[in-house]
């Protein structure tokens, strides 16, 4: 584990035990835990993951605005990355945020606001949606009709499809009534995900699918590049 902060809600004695089981498991020893009421806690992680959200949110608009402009979107973000106060991460365009935390944590906090004044935090929900619209709709430009969809997980190395916004996307087209194919090793076993049909064979896959959409880009897909729609600018997670 390499933690950049451990944060405690409380400062028992238990919450002290916990913070220092949390130290020893880190690969990071100088790091100091900060503790603090529940609240507090409960609040320093749904805005940071809200921040996050926004960030990719806000990367993510401005893909659409380059694609829509026929634009440069590489040469937009780099450009973007070298002030200082913005900086490298979570920049690279994707399908929208998914996952275990972000999903979730925009909407707990959005539901936490109740009756306090904001404007922030449902756009940013509003926009991750608006992306997913997007992009289905630039698919459907292609105007074919057998989708191929490499891989559910949000990122490389991951094993989690939980809230994924590529599942969002499938069912936008399927809607349409697109042809829907999945290669996803994890779905081991399965010929039907949610209603998808599940090819657990890559080269049958590549040689059935009209069309090939994937989050994040893979060697695997090198030899059938000219298929491809991702909005994977720099290769990365």
């Amino acid at each position: 584990l390499f933690p950049t902060r451990i944060i405690i809600g409380g400062d028992s004695k238990q919450s002290k035990e916990f913070a220092n089981l949390l130290i020893e498991g880190s690969e990071i020893k100088n790091i100091s835990p900060m503790f603090m009421p529940s609240g507090e806690a409960e609040a320093v992680k749904l805005f940071s993951n809200t921040f996050l959200a926004m960030r990719i949110a806000f990367f993510n608009e401005m893909d659409s605005f380059a694609m829509t402009k026929k634009l440069q979107t590489k040469e937009i973000i780099e450009g973007v990355r070298l002030d200082p106060r913005i900086g490298e991460g979570y920049d690279n365009p994707s399908f929208g945020y998914g996952g275990y935390c972000l999903p979730k944590d925009t909407k707990q906090l959005l539901a936490n606001y109740k009756t306090i004044p904001q404007n922030l935090i449902k756009a940013i929900i509003s926009s991750n949606e608006s992306r997913k619209d997007f992009l289905a709709e630039q698919i459907l430009g292609h105007n074919i009709n057998i989708i191929g969809f490499y891989r559910l997980v949000m990122k490389n190395k991951s094993d989690n499809y939980r809230s994924s916004s590529i599942i969002d996307i499938m069912q936008r087209l399927k809607n349409k009534g697109k042809e829907i194919i999945v290669y996803e090793p994890l779905l081991k076993n399965q010929t039907d995900f949610q209603g998808f049909r599940v090819c657990a064979d890559l080269d049958e896959f590549k040689k059935t699918t009209e069309l090939i959409v994937t989050n994040r880009m893979s060697q695997d897909l090198a030899d059938v590049e000219s298929k491809l729609f991702t909005r994977d600018i720099f290769g990365e997670s």
